[in-house]
């Protein structure tokens, strides 16, 4: 096998295969009203595949691609060391092949010769284990914000909202204040595919809003803004929500790294261990599928727990 060529080199010239990526990314955009971040990530992801296609083939377009030049270029994920001397994690190689296949279905979809994506497997991983706070620890971190202060009360309403609803932390910067209705404690949200779902609010999450913006005294429209930075009163992105969750739990000081991801396992494995449906838990959450949801069962499967307590050891 010829040695594989690093991609740091400079970009060569465009080819059939680039013009395609680009048509492909606008019709994710335009057509499957996918976020600007996913579409950000495949293009990031089908550049690397473009520019080592182009150095480690003769020809750049749909027609070449076939098993034994994407074997070549899964070996050359394996071995990519980018510039903090790292290799790509087994789940970043799969983002990878998982941007490939969808390029090479929206490829057959408009009649081109190439590799059916059926034809790539992604790569095996382990399964991931979901990382939540139990009640003792949620509490905890709800407690650290002071609402005294008009950052604390905001933060006080991110935390209570965010395990509230378990919303992706990119749909809650997204939220305006009059689309909350308060007293239905409901609003609506266009979620990851653009699907829409109803999202419902605790007593508790709206006391803390109404709190918060009574203390209010702008009229901009975002939910949760910031009151620091040169322009202030400025949407909080999610990067700004992150590191406020951060924040507060590492004040709480506790045992495993919070981020508005690990909330909304805590929001989605809580109503699981109360008793509720895996399907209502998947409409909440806005899962396409539920196989997603299916992650949480093997921690909260109450009734195994209750055979395995009744049962345990009694033939003994």
């Amino acid at each position: 096998m010829p040695a594989l060529i690093d991609e740091s080199e400079k970009e060569l010239p465009r080819t059939e295969i680039d013009r395609l990526i680009e048509e492909f990314l606008e019709h994710l955009e335009i057509e499957r009203h996918v976020s600007p971040l996913t579409i950000r990530n495949y293009r990031h992801y089908l550049n690397r595949f473009s520019q080592w296609l182009k150095k480690n083939s003769s020809k750049s377009k749909p027609s070449v691609l076939n098993p034994e030049i994407i074997k070549k270029y899964r070996v050359f994920l394996a071995r990519f060391t980018g510039q903090n001397g790292k290799t790509l994690s087994i789940i970043t190689q799969s983002y990878h092949v998982i941007a490939l296949r969808a390029f090479l279905r929206y490829l057959i979809k408009n009649n081109y010769e190439t590799l059916a994506p059926e034809k790539i497997d992604l790569p095996k991983t382990e399964s991931r284990s979901v990382k939540f706070l139990n009640t003792g620890q949620i509490e905890r971190l709800l407690a650290q914000p002071l609402p005294s202060q008009k950052t604390g009360l905001r933060d006080k309403a991110i935390l209570e909202v965010l395990f509230s609803t378990g919303l992706r932390v990119s749909e809650l910067a997204k939220l305006d204040r009059d689309k909350i209705d308060l007293k239905r404690r409901e609003f609506g949200v266009i979620g990851k595919g653009g699907r829409a779902r109803v999202v419902f609010l605790s007593s508790r999450a709206v006391k803390w809003l109404e709190k918060y913006l009574a203390a209010r005294k702008d009229e901009f429209k975002a939910l949760f803004i910031s009151y620091s930075g040169p322009k202030g009163n400025q949407r909080l992105t999610p990067r700004s929500i992150q590191r406020i969750v951060k924040k507060y739990a590492r004040k709480a000081k506790l045992p495993l790294e919070v981020t508005p991801h690990v909330l909304r396992h805590s929001f989605a494995t809580d109503l699981l261990m109360a008793g509720a449906d895996i399907r209502s838990v998947q409409e909440m959450l806005g899962h396409k599928n539920i196989s997603t949801t299916q992650i949480y069962t093997h921690v909260t499967n109450k009734q195994l727990r209750n055979v395995h307590e009744a049962f345990h050891g009694k033939g003994k």
